[in-house]
């Protein structure tokens, strides 16, 4: 049974089946239930550390309510240039999008409430076509934050909320049809080019011909750049970076001491993607009952925790054979340090998914 909840006012109220979105409330839920949660992050967490050459950490656990926070002091630091350019994008294409695709629901992958998704949200509502919206994060309390502010503001506006991965929890969206799915701020490129497009032929199976969906996605550019966004001089990024061992200590109950592990980030040039990693500054022994994992770490020893690939339009071409999707816009900015990718689903059949 997943667990449920509708904001009223401000507050939560707990229910134990769920409940259809109104104008006058929004509807949370979980796509798994906590067990099953603490289960597959212990089972990617072991799998993981315990990789050779090169021990990981998905990055998807570096969002926590905490990690959401900091990210968002992130986007308005001056190194980090893709939150402002994006902006500006879709604030030059949001009405040609809207009325591109017609709309009726809109659909964010990381729920946000900010500028951006408001400028889609503006442009469907201008055009009487705003009567749902649907945001599926992976931080709970963010995502109960984020339906509330939409509550609020857009009283007309049916908007359900699900607490989930976007690797594994797309089928909760339900079915498509008037859809227009967002996934921004580049997070796409946080996937391994390998899972790119298995993920794409998910979302697109949660979306009729025509739906459309808009890609977020950060270039390749000038590798300085690129340094100083991820390794800025207050110290965010690092900070950031760090509180994924404070959220495996907390679900997990590990004893990682996140100070004393220090942020690392480079450009490779040949894979055309960002690497954040961190360094053990000392030897140390580790201990994550939660996965029935004992590590020793020596001095220098580092742990990969976030890939950011760069895309060029071929690379995201080749990566959308046989998806069901393809490009119908190429907006971006005039530096091109960004792009604001307009893509439609397909007449094209998409195979079920294999079982694991």
């Amino acid at each position: 049974m997943n667990v449920v909840w509708r904001l009223r006012g401000g507050a939560l109220d707990f229910e134990c089946e769920p409940l259809e979105a109104t104008a006058v409330s929004a509807t949370i839920q979980r796509a798994r239930d906590a067990s099953d949660f603490t289960r597959r992050m212990a089972e990617e967490v072991r799998v993981g550390l315990q990789a050779r050459p090169l021990s990981k950490l998905p990055s998807k656990y570096l969002y926590d309510d905490r990690g959401s926070a900091l990210f968002d002091e992130i986007t308005r630091l001056p190194e980090y240039y893709q939150t402002r350019t994006e902006l500006a994008i879709l604030e030059t294409i949001a009405d040609g999008v809207v009325e591109a695709v017609r709309p009726r629901e809109l659909c964010e992958l990381g729920s946000g409430v900010g500028r951006k998704v408001r400028l889609i949200l503006d442009a469907m509502k201008g055009r009487g076509l705003l009567e749902r919206c649907v945001l599926l994060d992976i931080s709970e309390g963010f995502l109960v934050e984020s339906a509330h502010q939409l509550d609020g503001d857009y009283p007309d506006l049916a908007v359900r909320g699900i607490a989930g991965d976007f690797l594994e929890d797309l089928p909760a969206l339900g079915p498509g049809g008037g859809r227009l799915a967002l996934f921004l701020a580049g997070t796409m490129g946080n996937l391994h080019p390998d899972r790119v497009p298995p993920f794409l032929r998910a979302l697109a199976r949660q979306l009729e011909p025509g739906d459309g969906f808009l890609l977020g996605l950060d270039l390749v550019k000038d590798e300085a750049r690129l340094h100083a966004a991820y390794n800025d001089s207050a110290g965010v990024t690092a900070e950031f970076n760090r509180n994924v061992l404070r959220v495996v200590n907390t679900h997990l109950r590990a004893d990682f001491e996140p100070e004393a592990f220090e942020h690392v980030a480079f450009y490779d040039r040949d894979n055309a993607w960002i690497e954040m990693r961190l360094r053990a500054t000392r030897d140390m022994r580790v201990s994550v009952p939660g996965a029935e994992l004992r590590l020793d770490l020596r001095r220098g020893d580092e742990i990969r925790t976030e890939l950011s690939c760069k895309y060029t339009q071929p690379s995201l071409e080749a990566r959308l054979a046989g998806t069901g999707l393809q490009i119908e816009g190429w907006h971006t900015d005039p530096e091109e340090l960004f792009v604001s990718a307009l893509l439609r689903r397909t007449g094209e059949a998409i195979p079920p998914e294999e079982p694991r």
